[in-house]
């Protein structure tokens, strides 16, 4: 029994010995991991077990594809090869080192783990391309770029425009993409193509700047306004300028006057807006005149207005209210001077024949279409005589004046003459109708004494009456 296990184990022995002697190891190839097209670089192969006596050869290959061999060695006692070779960007990728014996096919091949390789071309002429389409475009519309380059490898984009960075939610790789553009996104967008050659820390070897390429997102035009105003260039030289005007919208625009359905006169404005002269004619209407604006995308539209120019015409009146406060006292005016006509109205107000401006402590101008209104304290300060005077906004040729009205505290809180009167008559036939009544009923029942007694009182009354209005 124990020499049968002897014999087993110097079989296995002899077995082991026999394997040993023809099995290769395991290759180890080393070599740089970055090199650039054109560089002369050398890898070096090792192999560290090998059988005696025999020849090998050692093979730089091409991972997935042993039958292009990139470089060859013969080696015949365990020395290790040396691959120089002048580097293409076919070469970029895993290599590995096979080893083989050269006659004997006992000896299974063994290939060296892989050795990547990244192989740099410096980039070249990087361009950008406008995907979406147009250079011009309106707010809100898409806008994609790309950028290539007719060489490189390992390339990182970066993007400026009007040299500073581009957001960078609006970057993917190579390409900028804005889905909804705005007037802020216009400018000159500039695409930087560089190699990359750690990824770890993104060290740059080379770079280069594309052409500028000009992007214009333009505002659309806004809802334009229409105004006008009487112009005056002579004696007898009149004329109405309309302005049409857009808040928004990148120029130029251009702008179309209508009178009703029929076109007027269009003009394209290097601004947001356009000035149009029509011949005046006074006291007619001249029709309901509009704006159109447009800038390319769409057409915008004014409100309609009418256009009739009237003349100042008298007479010029001017009235007032007052506001009461304690005890019954007027402590403020309301002084209205209006004309009989006119559309374009100037109005100015006097005291004393001191022109009065926009306000002061005791007064207040207001101005109002129809009308101008002077709001006024009552105090010392404000007593004097008022009028105002009316002319045209666009032309002082014909001016009117009002009446005078004299103000005061004494004279606004005293009792017209007449009111006394009326007030005064009204007591006495009161009086005068009782004391007939009272008469009347005493005759009847025979006592001159109770129509004294009527009487007498009624008279007192009147009497303190008049002592109150005088």
């Amino acid at each position: 029994m124990t020499s049968a296990i002897l014999v087993v184990l110097l079989g296995l022995g002899y077995c082991s010995s026999e394997s040993d002697r023809f099995s290769l190891g395991i290759p180890e190839l080393q070599g740089p991991s970055v090199a650039f097209v054109g560089d002369i670089i050398s890898f070096k192969c090792s192999l560290s077990t090998y059988p005696e006596n025999e020849l090998f050869f050692l093979k730089l290959i091409r991972k997935g594809n042993r039958d292009k061999i990139l470089g060859e060695y013969t080696s015949l006692y365990g020395d290790a090869a040396e691959f120089p070779r002048i580097i293409k960007l076919a070469d970029d990728g895993n290599l590995q080192c096979m080893a083989t014996a050269q006659n004997n096919s006992n000896i299974q091949p063994t290939v060296s783990k892989d050795h990547y390789l990244k192989v740099i071309e410096e980039v070249k002429d990087p361009e950008i391309d406008i995907v979406s389409g147009s250079a011009v475009l309106f707010e809100g519309e898409l806008l994609e770029l790309h950028c290539s380059v007719k060489r490189g490898t390992y390339v990182f984009y970066e993007w400026l425009v009007n040299s500073r960075p581009v957001s960078p939610s609006s970057l993917h790789q190579g390409h900028v993409y804005i889905r909804r553009t705005s007037p802020q996104d216009s400018g000159s967008y500039v695409c930087i193509a560089s190699n990359v050659v750690n990824n770890l820390d993104d060290t740059l070897v080379h770079a280069a700047n594309s052409s500028e390429v000009v992007i214009t997102v333009k505002a659309v035009v806004s809802k334009p306004e229409i105004s006008f105003a009487v112009l005056k260039k002579g004696p007898r030289n009149y004329s109405v300028t309309i302005t049409c005007q857009s808040s928004e919208g990148t120029p130029p625009i251009a702008f179309s006057l209508y009178n009703s359905t029929q076109l007027v006169a269009n003009v394209t404005a290097d601004d947001r807006y356009a000035t149009f002269k029509v011949p005046l004619v006074f006291s007619r209407h001249m029709g309901w005149f509009a704006c159109q604006a447009n800038n390319g995308n769409r057409i915008a539209y004014s409100e309609r207005i009418p256009i009739e120019i009237v003349p100042v015409g008298g007479p010029v009146t001017m009235s007032y209210e007052y506001d009461i406060g304690e005890n019954y006292a007027v402590i403020g005016l309301r002084l209205y001077c209006q004309a009989a006509k006119g559309s374009h109205l100037r109005y100015q107000w006097f005291l004393d024949e001191m022109l009065l401006h926009n306000q002061d402590s005791f007064y207040v101008v207001d101005q109002l279409p129809e009308r101008s209104m002077l709001l006024l304290s009552v105090g010392w300060g404000s007593a004097g005589t008022y009028h105002c005077k009316v002319s045209d906004s666009f032309d002082n040729t014909t001016v009117i004046r009002s009446k005078k009205l004299y103000i005061d505290r004494e004279v606004l809180n005293r009792l017209p003459p007449l009111v006394q009167v009326v007030v005064f008559g009204c007591f006495t036939f009161l009086v005068l109708l009782v004391s007939f009544c009272c008469c009347a009923g005493v005759l009847i029942s025979e006592c001159p004494q109770c129509c004294l007694c009527c009487v007498l009182p009624m008279t007192n009354h009147i009497h303190n009456t008049v002592f109150v209005f005088s």
